[in-house]
């Protein structure tokens, strides 16, 4: 206890001699996990809104033309009823369509009252057992007559995917290079520390003080002014994040059917992987700033 109280009295006092490069060593490190958090938001919403799209891999929705009755309605359902991989065929009337709409549409359902006329039209809905059959099912339906139009997510999703590919490869990259700096920066912070304390580190180890006891305030030093960063990004990343969600979340939600991934949830997986990246890099700066000083 007393080895941490010393360590951390002596932390204090560090940072208090340089607070100018103790706040570089702060920016630094809260915009490199700024641009990350950014990254992250976009890149986890994306992945949601892509793995709703793919639970409807497996249905084909086919829009029929008006004036359709239903005796062209059912021959259309037979002829997909005969192709391998599918499982099933229903039919869902304007009607219907319209409920399901304003269920997702939420509070603001009543405002598709307004439209007078049910401008949706009947579809007829197929089931299959895997994408490639989807697949085959649209290919069949182009140019069937009585069918207006198909809708079907495979494309989206795969450049969903794809562009969620490359935002994470693109975040990886700019973080690889951000954490660099960040930890140079923390380094340099230190060594002024370590240049100021030079003469008291050499008698320390003249009278036999352990690498480990030397290093011990420094590390704790580097771990402060990490963990210190990592607070302040989680908090301005959660304040920025749950201003759109207050602002374009109904909207979005609106708009594609898709909710937006709560503040909440994304604060708390936020403050885990800022707070492991700020002592991380806190750590290692503080361990690259002793290497000459000391035997290792």
């Amino acid at each position: 206890m007393r080895t941490i109280g010393y360590n951390l009295k002596q932390a204090f006092l560090q940072i208090g001699r340089n607070k100018g490069m103790s706040l570089a060593s702060v920016f630094a490190i809260t915009a490199m996990m700024l641009i990350l958090g950014l990254f992250f938001v976009i890149s986890v919403n994306v992945n949601l809104f892509s793995e709703m799209l793919k639970s409807e891999y497996d249905e084909v929705e086919f829009f029929l033309e008006d004036g359709t009755d239903s005796d062209e309605a059912q021959a259309i359902m037979d002829e997909f009823s005969k192709v391998d991989g599918v499982t099933g065929v229903s039919f869902r009337t304007k009607e219907d369509a319209m409920k399901i709409m304003k269920q997702r549409w939420g509070e603001n359902g009543y405002l598709l009252d307004s439209l007078g006329d049910n401008p949706l039209p009947d579809s007829v809905l197929v089931t299959v057992d895997s994408p490639e059959n989807a697949t085959k099912i649209t290919e069949l339906a182009t140019g069937m007559e009585g069918i207006e139009d198909i809708k079907y997510y495979k494309e989206t999703v795969e450049k969903l995917t794809a562009v969620t590919d490359s935002m994470q490869i693109g975040a990886l990259v700019v973080m690889a290079f951000l954490i660099i700096v960040s930890v140079v920066v923390v380094s340099n912070t230190i060594k002024l520390t370590v240049f100021a304390r030079a003469k008291e580190i050499s008698i320390m180890k003249y009278i036999g003080a352990s690498n480990w006891f030397i290093r011990g305030p420094f590390l704790v030093e580097g771990i402060i002014i990490g963990l210190f960063s990592a607070g302040v990004s989680a908090g301005v990343t959660y304040l920025i994040y749950s201003k759109i969600v207050d602002i374009i979340g109904r909207d979005v939600m609106t708009i594609l059917s898709c909710p937006m991934v709560p503040a909440t949830y994304l604060s708390i997986n936020l403050v885990c992987i800022f707070a492991a990246m700020g002592v991380s890099i806190g750590a290692c700066g503080s361990i690259i700033s002793m290497r000459r000083f000391l035997d290792t």
